[in-house]
């Protein structure tokens, strides 16, 4: 598979081409393509970066979110959520959505209160100022703390119903551990859940030293040097 970055924009004989930069959502999906096998290539875009591809990025998705894939067969997918579903579903024998229906269902569930509880939560505390029509600095600073305090929260209450069995996936690492992977790397949260969640916190460590999920990571957060 190929992961290389690319200044053009997607056709329809590309493959997949996800949008993304370093550092953000789109670690979930490179996860989740490598280990479907898939190839794909990486544009790398952003609306906080003016010097990305922003106008592509913006073709394809008005909100100018990422990720942002483009399929194959030309189609558009946005919210890591739904991507991860995208490729369970195209590509079963990887096993993104567990073994069996029961699985499956807790799988999705877990995508689900991903993006709505935890995901959500790092726009907000990334940009306050979109959350309120006060423009003071200690109205901000509020909001930040309020949001981080309920992100932990989640993420507490996220250990508590989804035990690894031995992964969020059940017999094998699939869609809820890629998801999982990342977004707890946030805003404090792996601190938070190492202190009050220590189980929980040591299988993000066991789903962070996978193969594809290390190079991914490494790439995205390189170790820092002296």
């Amino acid at each position: 598979m190929t992961a290389s970055p690319s200044a053009s924009t997607s056709t329809s004989n590309d493959g997949y081409v996800l949008y993304g930069t370093q550092g953000s959502g789109s670690a979930i999906v490179e996860i989740g393509l490598r280990w479907c096998g898939q190839e794909y290539r990486t544009v790398h875009a952003s609306s906080w970066e003016n010097a990305s591809e922003q106008d592509a990025l913006r073709a394809l998705n008005p909100l100018m979110q990422i990720p942002t894939l483009h399929t194959p067969d030309d189609a558009v997918l946005t919210e890591s959520g739904a991507i991860l579903m995208h490729l369970g579903l195209r590509f079963p024998d990887a096993g993104l959505l567990g073994s069996d229906e029961r699985h499956r269902d807790q799988i999705l569930r877990g995508l689900v209160y991903i993006a709505a509880n935890c995901y959500s939560c790092i726009s907000i505390i990334d940009y306050p100022a979109r959350y309120s029509t006060r423009t003071d600095k200690d109205d901000r600073e509020a909001i930040i703390a309020g949001t981080k305090a309920r992100l932990h929260k989640h993420w507490e209450i996220f250990a508590d119903m989804f035990p690894g069995q031995p992964w969020l996936s059940g017999a094998k690492p699939g869609a809820l551990d890629a998801m999982a992977v990342i977004v707890s790397k946030w805003s404090g949260a792996r601190k938070y859940l190492e202190a009050n969640r220590p189980e929980f916190f040591a299988l993000l460590q066991r789903i962070e030293a996978l193969p594809h999920v290390a190079e991914v990571c490494a790439k995205h957060w390189p170790p820092k040097t002296a």
